[in-house]
């Protein structure tokens, strides 16, 4: 049987590389995380170092500024829980991609979170994709169009043309995302006024 003991320390010893990883795919400064947490810039080093042993109460806002569950940032082990664990991929140019769709079809669902991208680099591909800005400041490049979309805004595109999103101001923006590879339109429908 395992020692508790030994469990709790591995477990411990496990959260200062994940918040350190956390911070640096969303693209964040220690300072920027420290203005968004109320949190030191000193106590977070200490804490990504393995420095400051973890608490509840500087785990809690961490948990808030990235928004994931706190099992997130512990690495909790999984549970009789019914719901789904999503589990995010890294993107290959910086952020995380949580898909929302189990299986293949011909619309698929993502969430995703990144900070600054770098220089845009336009890219065309087959498919038709949905976007919707959940938080943060989206800069959407299409063809000619150099667009800054926030909150509760989206857009829909043919990815035959050419284009990029990023974030608009370098701050980790978190959109939905809803793709179809062969091109298929995403159909928005509203109830009717009364």
């Amino acid at each position: 049987m395992d020692d508790p003991n030994e469990t709790l320390q591995t477990v411990l010893d496990d959260v200062a590389p994940r918040l350190k990883r956390m911070r640096a795919q969303r693209g964040m400064t220690l300072a920027a995380l420290s203005e968004t947490t109320g949190i030191s810039t000193s106590t977070l080093s200490r804490l990504e170092s393995g420095q400051r042993r973890p608490s509840l109460e500087l785990l809690l806002p961490l948990a808030a500024a990235y928004r994931v569950p706190l099992d997130d940032l512990v690495g909790a082990p999984e549970v009789g829980d019914p719901r789904v664990r999503l589990v995010a991929r890294q993107m290959p140019y910086g952020g995380q991609v949580v898909p929302l769709t189990r299986s293949p079809g011909p619309i698929q669902a993502f969430k995703m979170v990144f900070g600054d991208r770098g220089e845009p680099d336009l890219k065309t591909h087959e498919g038709y994709e949905w976007l919707y800005v959940l938080d943060g400041r989206l800069r959407l490049l299409l063809a000619d169009h150099d667009l800054v979309l926030g909150p509760g805004e989206a857009a829909e595109f043919d990815t035959r043309v050419p284009h990029w999103f990023g974030s608009a101001d370098g701050r980790p923006v978190e959109v939905l995302s809803l793709f179809g590879r062969q091109g298929e339109r995403m159909h928005v429908r509203a109830k009717p006024k009364s």
